[in-house]
């Protein structure tokens, strides 16, 4: 339930801290009073949009904070493991900030979260109906939503959900299938002669080109390299004075001088061992002027091969051979499927058909649930609601099939009404009036509410366009709500006021510079006061007195 909340720096309130208990918490206070800025205040806890105009101070951030106790909500404690929020066991304390440049920020249980997670967790602690809510009731979201909690439907819906989402990928995969089968078979033609002209190169070794460039640069410059070949053999050993003679003539003078040299030094070995080495280079020289025989055509061959190649890489804007087998391959792997297409497709169509099959059944487990709920949901709706003065009431929940398969079934779910007896069913937008919407309202919640597992639920005025004995009874049904879950009722009637527990006024103070909102619990007098003031407009008159008192004495 919610035990505290606090506002700071919040549109007209400067700063509050409220203590609310179990069973059923009053609201009251004049029009204009503040009552509507608490609620938007605390929407701010539920995830609602921030705005800078409620930050009272510009020098300063706007807090909200609402503190719950949740100790018997395991699957709230499962939702905050899962996120990682830490978990107090006595109490979940939510609180959103709002700086005066407008960011906003968000904590559960002083952990930071984005505000949808904020949310999340604020949904599954308390349940705000204002009156513009009232007209929930006409949207099918909400009567399906109605129906399901009635029926327990949880578990069928997220199995059905798990269902439908695996037929909705199961379709999607078909149909991105089908589009790409199409597509190749379009550009076949195109791609197959591609694949022709890649083939054809046989290419194998991604190394070739860099090959074949290295032996035409060659080719192509094969007079001026026999030349410089041809010149290092003649400075060896092709002519007289050349390197190797004039060593062989080094070597004969150091022998003779052997005995005047250092024999540590070996300089007649050193000289044999440099003319050897010189004469397997010229060796080495003369093998490579032989291999480089001038062959015209071994040139031409080499540049129709570079001409073919290059030309595929022009056409496929890549500059090496290993990216064209690369596309070769993709180019081939592409053929392969379409060959084998209709194979794949079949075996997708039987996934789409298994899938749909499977949600089509869970959708069928969540229509026989939902009929047996309507049936047992309208009774219950028609008992609540006759004592408070809809005495003629029918009411028949229709549940009939969709034209298509959805997340939440293959239902279509209609509240229909009639308030008299000469009138026919029909959607409670067209059939009820303001009144007679909000106790269908209040008598929905007060049977939805055990169901909900909610700690906390406010009513915002949701006895509006009622009065008298209807009125009465409105609070005599919050009041039974409120033996199994805390209510929070916002309200501008006497007769609802005097069914509560605890009694809060909401009221404005002035000072020299500025209006302020406050709130106090009242006492046991002070209820008398705010009682007799509701409903006369004179808190001393004594007539008014006797029947506050006669109201709280009831």
């Amino acid at each position: 339930m919610l035990e505290s909340l606090h506002i700071a720096n919040y549109a007209l309130i400067d700063c509050i801290d409220i203590d609310f208990h179990s069973g059923l918490n009053i609201i009251t206070g004049e029009t204009g009073a503040g009552k509507s800025i608490m609620l938007g205040a605390l929407s701010l806890i539920l995830g609602g949009r921030a705005d800078t105009k409620a930050v009272r101070q510009a020098d300063r951030k706007s807090v909200i904070e609402a503190s719950f106790k949740a100790s018997a909500h395991p699957k709230l404690q499962e939702l905050c493991e899962a996120n990682d929020i830490d978990w107090d066991p006595d109490h979940c304390i939510l609180r959103r900030e709002i700086s005066p440049a407008g960011r906003s920020r968000a904590f559960v249980n002083d952990t930071p979260v984005p505000v949808g997670k904020l949310a999340e967790v604020a949904q599954r602690l308390v349940d705000i109906h204002s009156q513009h809510q009232n007209q929930l009731i006409t949207q099918p979201a909400f009567q399906m939503e109605v129906i399901d909690t009635i029926a327990g439907n949880a578990d069928l819906r997220a199995e059905h959900r798990k269902y439908y989402d695996s037929f909705r990928e199961a379709a999607k995969a078909l149909k991105l299938a089908r589009l790409k089968v199409e597509r190749s078979r379009e550009d076949e033609e195109y791609t197959r002669f591609q694949l022709e002209q890649l083939q054809e190169l046989r290419l194998s070794d991604p190394a070739e080109q860099e090959e074949l460039e290295q032996r035409r640069d060659l080719l192509t410059n094969l007079t001026e390299v026999k030349e410089a070949l041809r010149l290092a053999l003649d400075s060896l050993e092709g002519c007289s004075g050349s390197a190797i003679e004039r060593l062989d003539d080094a070597s004969h003078a150091a022998l003779k001088a052997e005995a005047a040299l250092d024999e540590a030094d070996d300089i007649p070995a050193r000289i044999e061992s440099a003319r050897i080495e010189l004469k397997d280079i010229a060796g080495s020289l003369a093998s490579a002027d032989a291999a480089l025989d001038a062959d015209p055509a071994e040139l031409e061959s080499i540049d129709d091969r570079l001409s073919a190649i290059y030309a595929q890489q022009r056409r496929h804007h890549v500059d090496s051979i290993e990216a064209l087998m690369a596309i070769r391959d993709k180019l081939a792997r592409r053929l392969e499927a379409l060959d084998n297409s209709d194979t794949a497709l079949a075996s997708l169509e039987r996934d789409a058909r298994r899938a749909m099959a499977l949600a089509r059944e869970s959708a069928a487990r969540l229509s026989e649930s939902r009929r047996e709920a309507a049936t047992r949901f309208a009774e219950l709706l028609m008992e609540r609601s006759r004592p408070l003065g809809m005495h003629n009431l029918r009411c028949e929940i229709a549940v009939s099939q969709a034209q298509s398969l959805s997340a939440t079934g293959i239902d279509e779910i209609s509240f229909l009404f009639a308030f008299n007896k000469n009138q026919p069913l029909m959607p409670v937008g067209g059939a009820a009036s303001g009144g007679e919407i909000s106790r269908l309202m209040l008598s929905i919640k007060s049977i939805i509410a055990d169901r909900m597992e909610l700690p906390s639920i406010i009513f915002d005025e949701v006895d509006t366009g009622v009065s008298g004995d209807v009125a009465n009874r409105m609070g005599l049904m919050m009041d039974q709500i409120a033996r199994s879950i805390q209510v929070i009722a916002i309200t501008h009637l006497p007769q609802v006021a005097a069914k509560g527990a605890h009694h809060y006024k909401v009221f404005k103070l002035d000072d020299e510079t500025s209006t302020h909102t406050r709130i106090t619990q009242l006492t046991a007098s002070e209820r008398v006061d705010e009682l007799a003031l509701m409903l006369s407009g004179d808190p001393k008159s004594k007539s008014a007195r006797a029947a506050a008192e006669a109201l709280l004495n009831h």
